[in-house]
């Protein structure tokens, strides 16, 4: 396990666990790395301090067995709020399936009903909506690893 201290391009800093660096890279360019403050995906590594071990004995496996059981149990923590969340999204809201991008449009621009929708979305329309001033929220895909 690796861990990074991040920060989304709101200023927001946060540490997050991972299996390795390139486990990291994957999720983070899959915009599955997401601030926990504000939701947001555009996330890169923030500068941070080495943890230097003091000692030529360093920790015990016990103190690393401790730390890798917390970060499994606040991942899974992570994992379930954010599946309640889903959830809920998908028994409120409306699933527009590929045509998020032009029903959040037609919304926005007063040519459709006000609801609540979800659906999927590229990354240029993403770009798009944002530049046109069109909120929206990602909801990260779930994926557990056994």
């Amino acid at each position: 396990m690796i861990v990074y201290r991040l920060q989304c391009s709101n200023k927001h800093e946060f540490e997050a666990w991972f299996r390795d660096s390139s486990t990291y890279e994957v999720q983070a360019k899959g915009g599955d790395v997401a601030c926990p403050f504000c939701g947001n995906t555009d996330v890169g590594k923030a500068i941070m301090a080495p943890n230097i071990s003091t000692s030529k004995s360093g920790p015990k496996d016990s103190d690393l067995n401790r730390a890798e059981a917390r970060a499994k149990e606040v991942a899974e923590q992570i994992l379930d709020a954010v599946g309640k969340v889903r959830r809920h999204v998908e028994a409120t809201c409306d699933d527009v399936g590929e045509n998020f991008a032009k029903e959040a449009r037609r919304i926005h621009y007063g040519e459709a009903e006000e609801r609540g929708i979800f659906g999927n979305a590229t990354d240029d329309e993403a770009d798009e909506l944002d530049e046109e001033g069109i909120e929206f929220f990602r909801l990260p895909q779930i994926r557990r690893d056994s």
